[in-house]
């Protein structure tokens, strides 16, 4: 990715700065007596040409944070509209694509029965789950299909094959992007303030700040929330929900639930190991796609992060990155494509790219233009360990705040 500072090189000399420059020059040569060695004295020629005005200008740092000269509506009027329409059709040919090639990996690993095929299995599996996932994603932000019920459905059937209890994913996902971008309200890779990093104990520093566990924090998420939140996405009476999406969040749990008890029987009926191969290891690496890539989202050091009214809606929006993954672009449903994705949600996965192309000269500086991947993008593997050292906190005061790594807060 391109580094996130923008800004532009002033001129190093002016037209005016320049004829004084050669003026001062010519003055300080013709005015001055030669040496004993016949030649000019050169300390005396260095000072005749101050040296402020042949050092060229530091770039200036873009600040992200700054009110934007552009409003929402400006961003949507740049998109065609087309980006806008739903095509169900399309969007079941992306689910069905993505169930046979998960039923074609396990049976093809199966029948092979050879032990060298199994870590690849895991790699690819797990990405098929992570895909899924994203299906699921697209159902909650009613950009699959215009059919309430369809998503529904659509969404239990991908989210609870991987372990995920759907309404109560989908319901605090809105949250999340209801208040993206805003430090007390937002719902995913929330900055802790110093304070809270002070108040953590020792398991919620691990989770939130160890590298590796981070990988594999998100089942733990959905049981207990981010440090400083409390809560559960299975329990109805969670400060998550309202009393209105009780039987929502039931119905969502249970669903989980059926999908552990089938895992079970799964387990006495073929053995742990057979279905530790077959589900357990590609669920990890769906884990793993999963927390790495929302990360990325929404953490970088230039990022900004709000309070009070110094956010917005738009602002929080423009609050997140977007990353090309190579060849897995594609397979993830384009979700690295992000930045228009939180500004409208609603839009279809296959129209974001087009529309992210359309907004671009509106942005301008506040979009980063992601740095080009490989087939692999293992480039991000780098930022995203990066991330974890650079983007611990933000301060407990200011409405406009950035990530800060200072080591005194874990004290």
């Amino acid at each position: 990715m391109k580094s996130g500072v923008h800004g532009f090189m002033a001129p190093a000399l002016s037209g005016t700065h320049v004829m004084g420059s050669t003026a001062q020059l010519r003055m300080g040569l013709e005015s001055h007596k030669p040496s004993k060695q016949g030649r000019p004295d050169m300390a005396a020629r260095a000072v005749s040409v101050p040296l402020a005005e042949t050092q060229p200008a530091e770039k200036a740092a873009f600040d992200f944070g700054a009110e934007p000269p552009f409003t929402l509506a400006d961003i949507r009027k740049a998109i065609p509209a087309k980006c806008f329409k739903k095509d169900t059709f399309r969007s079941l040919s992306y689910l069905a694509r993505d169930m046979v090639v998960v039923a074609g990996l396990a049976a093809g690993a199966l029948a092979i029965k050879n032990p060298l095929v199994w870590p690849a299995y895991w790699l690819a599996q797990g990405t098929m789950f992570w895909a899924l996932f994203v299906v699921g994603h697209d159902c909650g932000h009613g950009s699959f299909s215009n059919s309430k019920r369809l998503n529904s459905f659509i969404g239990h059937l991908t989210h609870s094959f991987i372990m995920v209890p759907y309404h109560g994913w989908r319901i605090s996902h809105r949250t999340h992007h209801s208040n993206h971008g805003h430090i007390e309200n937002d719902e995913s890779w929330t900055p802790p303030s110093r304070s809270t990093v002070k108040k953590m104990d020792f398991g919620a520093r691990m989770g939130r700040f160890n590298k590796w566990m981070m990988l594999v924090v998100y089942p733990f998420y959905l049981y207990l929330r981010s440090p400083g939140k409390t809560g559960s996405h299975f329990n109805p009476k969670s400060s998550l929900f309202t009393p209105s999406e009780k039987n929502d969040v039931l119905t969502s749990t249970a669903c989980y639930a059926a999908m552990g008890a089938l895992l079970a029987a799964g387990c006495f009926k073929f053995g742990f190991l057979f279905m530790a191969k077959i589900y357990m290891v590609p669920y990890w690496i769906n884990v793993m796609w999963l927390d790495v890539v929302t990360y990325l989202h929404h953490t970088d050091k230039e990022v900004p992060w709000y309070r009070g009214s110094a956010w917005s809606y738009m602002r929080g929006g423009l609050s997140t990155r977007d990353h090309d993954y190579g060849i897995f672009n594609d397979i993830h449903h384009n979700i690295g494509t992000h930045v228009v994705h939180h500004l409208f949600p609603q839009m279809p996965h296959y129209h974001i790219v087009e529309a992210t192309e359309a907004v671009k000269p509106v942005l301008g500086d506040y979009f980063v233009e992601p740095e080009k991947s490989g087939p692999i993008p293992f480039h991000l593997i780098k930022r995203f360990f990066k991330g974890t050292e650079e983007c611990l906190f933000v301060e407990d005061e200011g409405e406009t705040v950035y990530y800060k790594n200072d080591k005194s807060a874990f004290e």
